[in-house]
């Protein structure tokens, strides 16, 4: 029985040796055991990440909350994502620490380990800059009226570009890859490309152009001629989305809308309307008189009209048509809603009909009269002759 004992407990040694050697077998350098430790720690930084980072973004707050600007609670806002890449920095150098503390010479821990810490550094660094972009560019509200609301945008979105490409160079950098001969390379890449993509740079450069000359901002009503009549929705580096009022898109290049005459309806100081209107010939020069002057007071008294010297306005006897004797009508109302200028025009329209009818005559429309003089010979086809005959052969 002892006998026995003993040769049990010596597979238990043995199988305790085998064990320990599995555990230290090195694998990249370092045992497996170290390994296991630094998945567990990583694992752990995981788990707790969401708690850290809502942690460090409260007392964050609680510091903002403090001073009377509202950009630093902005900011903060903006960190809420990078933050949440802090704990897993942190669970990573510890686990680094960790693997080596037992790793082999010439392993991959003690050489490039540390440049993964730098480059989630480097990471969290230039995300937060980039998403903070936003709220020190609120800070440039009061230059709106040098720079307008879309150059600000413009500006935002390319200081996001600029954090993007120098955050990724710094990496590089961090890797031991040369940036220069990559920007040199793209440099001639970008010459290649250029030559068979200049209406990219043209509209690009149109669209700087449009934005210094403030032709028109997002929410304008604007005209292209031959091109699009629509509200204007964004203006972005290549094109500019216009609504037209069907509600389709359409994204027009902004080089059409700098070599193109654009009608901005949206800055108009009035809205005019200019009519035709057409009475009989057989109205007389009493009822012309009557129609001009009532139509004409009508304008001048209404208070939604604009009136002289501001504008200015007509009713006068224009031309003789084919079969009308034409008033031109030309005036400006102060308003310049597109669905308030319809009702104007609407109860102008009423108001004219009543004083040509009140004056006795009415509009005319078009029509073709044909006189007859007497003694006239007139040409009778032959079958309708006297006498004509027609003859149907057999």
């Amino acid at each position: 029985m002892s006998a026995g004992n003993n040769g049990l407990m010596g597979d238990f040694e043995q199988l305790w040796t085998i064990t320990t050697e599995v555990w230290n077998t090195s694998f990249l350098g370092v045992s497996i055991g170290q390994g296991v430790s630094a998945i567990l720690i990583v694992l752990l930084g995981l788990t707790l990440r969401s708690a850290i980072a809502a942690w460090i973004v409260a007392s964050l707050r609680r510091l903002a909350k403090k001073s009377e600007t509202e950009i630093d609670d902005a900011i903060v806002d903006a960190l809420a994502g990078p933050v949440k890449l802090v704990p897993v920095i942190i669970a990573l150098f510890f686990a680094m620490e960790v693997l080596r503390s037992g790793a082999s010479e010439g392993s991959f821990f003690l050489g490039d380990g540390d440049n993964l810490i730098r480059t989630l550094i480097t990471i969290v660094i230039f995300w937060a800059l980039h998403n903070s972009v936003e709220p020190v560019m609120a800070l440039l509200r009061g230059l709106q009226k040098a720079l307008t609301p879309l150059m600000l945008d413009w500006l935002t979105k390319a200081l996001k570009v600029v954090f993007i490409i120098v955050g990724a160079a710094a990496i590089l950098e961090l890797w031991g890859i040369s940036v220069g001969p990559i920007v040199a390379g793209l440099g001639l890449f970008g010459v290649a490309v250029g030559l068979g993509a200049q209406d990219l740079f043209k509209n690009l450069i149109a669209g700087f152009l449009i934005l210094t000359e403030k032709r028109f901002l997002p929410g304008d009503w604007i005209k292209v001629d031959g091109v699009v009549e629509g509200t204007v929705e964004e203006v972005n580096f290549r094109s500019t989305l216009v609504r037209r009022f069907d509600k389709g898109p359409v994204y027009v290049p902004n080089s059409k809308l700098a070599d193109n005459a654009v009608t901005n309806f949206s800055r108009m100081t009035h809205r005019r309307t200019y009519w035709i209107i057409g009475v009989r010939y057989d109205t007389s020069v009493a009822q012309l008189e009557e129609i001009r002057d009532k139509v004409l007071s009508y304008v001048l008294n209404h208070p939604e009209y604009a009136h002289p010297p501001e504008v200015s306005t007509f009713m006068r006897v224009d031309k003789f048509g084919p079969s009308s004797i034409d008033f031109m009508l030309y005036c400006f109302t102060k308003t310049t809603n597109w669905g308030e200028w319809l009702r104007l025009k609407e109860e102008l329209a009423f108001e004219i009909k009543t004083i040509v009818e009140a004056a006795g005559t009415d509009f005319a429309f078009p029509s073709t009269s044909i006189y007859l003089e007497q003694g006239a010979e007139y040409f009778t086809p032959p079958a309708a002759r006297t006498g004509a005959t027609s003859k149907t052969a057999d």
